[in-house]
């Protein structure tokens, strides 16, 4: 089983900056994609960014510019790091990763639960 936590979010005012955290645990033999996705209230999820093999990245086109994602292949983590944020950046913020558990293993997509960004004054 693996195991996606996410750490970071808070409250921030506008024009200010967080960093998310995804830490993957547990039976890893590889991360092909690990990326960041949002669901503010009433809305669909959306993928914010992603990373893939050979740090290959791609962003929403309402983040392109202000937000960053990397990859620590090391600690299994991935980061995102948020600057110039809007009200319209509040949401639920989920890890969501592509894992081979094992080598006999196919890979399957995980999730974190969440964690909240509010931007507010």
């Amino acid at each position: 089983q693996v195991q996606l936590v996410e750490s970071g979010g808070g409250l921030v005012q506008p024009g200010g900056s967080l960093r998310l955290s995804c830490v993957a645990s547990g039976s890893i033999f590889t991360i092909y994609v690990m990326a960041w996705h949002r669901q503010a209230p009433g809305k669909q999820r959306e993928l914010v960014a992603a990373i893939r093999s050979g740090e290959i990245t791609n962003y929403a086109d309402s983040v392109k510019g202000r937000f960053t994602i990397s990859r620590d292949n090391a600690k299994n983590t991935v980061y995102l790091q948020m600057n110039s944020l809007n009200a319209e950046d509040t949401a639920g913020y989920y890890c969501n990763a592509v894992v081979r558990p094992d080598s006999t293993y196919s890979a399957s997509n995980y999730w974190g639960q969440g964690t909240q960004v509010t931007v507010s004054s």
